[in-house]
């Protein structure tokens, strides 16, 4: 289905969204967590409140991939479903890309045969139209957006003094130019923290890594871009830093 919104245009799956225009040569920004979505003939069985936490969705990303992908050449690849639905950043074989549990929240509703049903209904058309995308439109660099909880619920006496981090696994090339960027606009910068894209980073593993693209992950601290002026700022501070990035990376 293909819908037309207050901005920009948005081709829309159950698994997956696209906003903004593909370009070649352009940016996309990808985020695996943009949504808390859960179909109707799902019933994870938990408190609904907990579709509002960090363990359902990457609070903020959506409305930052949205708003990049009014700019030109910059375009968003959202998943569009939570993350306890299926988690599209863990390997196919991995249990947690259904997640039985999550920040020390059990996910009763997960439990069971229904691994093979999320992966063929979900997980598959997600990564296929990824692929598909980046085959028909290849982009200059990806962006992998994600955001962080300051602390989690299971280990509270652990804080995160970063206000982003970037991670990256074996391909540093995006990542050594961001890193300074960032840490230009005043931020606290962590560097593969606080989590490590060399532990976590399926998806920019198999799209971006496996066949030689360009790429980085930011990961914003949640409460950064928890307000929509919030979300504005740091939407127009990844464009600004993704264009220099792919302009310094092409020389």
């Amino acid at each position: 289905m293909v819908a037309h919104g207050r901005q920009a245009a948005m081709i829309e799956h159950e698994a997956y969204r696209i906003l903004g225009t593909p370009r070649f040569g352009g940016i996309l920004v990808v985020s695996d967590h943009a949504s808390s979505a859960v179909p109707g003939d799902i019933d994870l069985g938990i408190d609904p409140a907990l579709l509002n936490e960090h363990i359902a969705i990457d609070i903020g990303v959506a409305a930052m991939g949205e708003l990049m992908a009014q700019n030109p050449g910059i375009a968003a690849f959202q998943g569009n479903v939570s993350r306890l639905v299926c988690d599209f950043n863990r390997d196919e074989d991995s249990l947690s890309v259904v997640p039985e549990v999550s920040d020390g929240a059990e996910i009763p509703g997960n439990r069971g045969d229904v691994h093979e049903g999320r992966l063929a209904r979900f997980y598959r058309p997600y990564h296929a139209a990824l692929a598909r995308l980046l085959v028909e439109t290849p982009p200059s660099l990806i962006l992998s957006l994600h955001s962080f909880t300051p602390q989690l619920a299971s280990d509270p006496e652990c804080k995160r003094p970063w206000e982003c981090g970037v991670l990256y696994n074996q391909d540093e090339r995006a990542a050594r130019v961001a890193i300074p960027l960032l840490a230009a606009e005043g931020l606290n910068v962590g560097d593969n923290q606080p989590y490590s894209g060399k532990v976590l980073n399926t998806t920019m593993n198999v799209h971006a890594e496996a066949e030689g693209r360009p790429y980085f992950g930011v990961e914003v601290r949640q409460d950064r871009v928890s307000t929509a002026e919030q979300q504005a700022e740091w939407a127009e501070r990844l464009a600004r830093i993704c264009n220099r990035v792919a302009i310094a990376i092409g020389e």
